[in-house]
């Protein structure tokens, strides 16, 4: 697990197409909090925003992007993730309900020579404090079920994208969605698994 006495600090994603990078503004922080409840971590409780083509994306060892709508990636952009990626950051994507058509498009100027592989509920970080068989549903849209898909370099997870569970939504105050405590446990606890995943791996 992460040690209490690193100091850390995570970022959200800012990118260009329209879509709303900004949704769900309350959830990371929750998920810093719960994370430096449960695993002992010292993350900062402050959460900046960072534009995909800027040399700050290389401050935060993780990033998280959400959004329900359009995902455009400049060449420029696209260099720069897969730049700070292959330097040993890790980029988490949930879609929030609409970016599934656009990601999967900007995520092959990424890694252009890579499809989205979908972990199998037995992945590690699936087992972290925590034990899943895969990703949990917090929210309910068509009917599909719930999935995680991952990019690697060097065999190494550097992006997990998770699809059709709405995760941050249930990192949000309790009082944006409503959602009953059990599902934000387990959006919260998958959520802790994540970070203690990206950071040990």
């Amino acid at each position: 697990m992460l040690q209490a006495q690193t100091s850390l600090s995570l970022a959200v994603l800012k990118y260009n197409g329209g879509g709303d990078y900004y949704a769900n503004p309350t959830a990371l922080p929750n998920l810093i909090a719960y994370c430096n409840n449960t695993l002992g971590t010292n993350i900062s409780k402050d959460v900046p925003y960072v534009e995909a083509g800027s040399k700050d994306l290389f401050l935060y060892p993780f990033i998280h992007m959400t959004g329900h709508g359009n995902v455009v990636f400049s060449k420029e952009e696209a260099t720069n993730i897969r730049m700070y990626l292959e330097a040993g950051g890790f980029l988490h994507i949930d879609d929030n309900y609409g970016m599934d058509q656009f990601i999967r498009i900007e995520l092959k100027k990424v890694f252009p020579n890579q499809e989205l592989i979908e972990l199998p509920g037995s992945h590690p970080i699936f087992k972290q404090k925590y034990s899943f068989n895969g990703l949990p549903k917090i929210h309910e849209h068509d009917g599909k079920r719930a999935q995680a898909f991952g990019l690697f370099s060097n065999g190494r997870l550097v992006c997990l994208y998770t699809y059709e569970t709405d995760l941050s939504d249930g990192w949000e105050d309790q009082t944006v969605h409503n959602d009953p405590n059990n599902k934000r446990q387990e959006a919260l606890q998958m959520g802790a698994n994540i970070i203690n995943y990206a950071f040990n791996n």
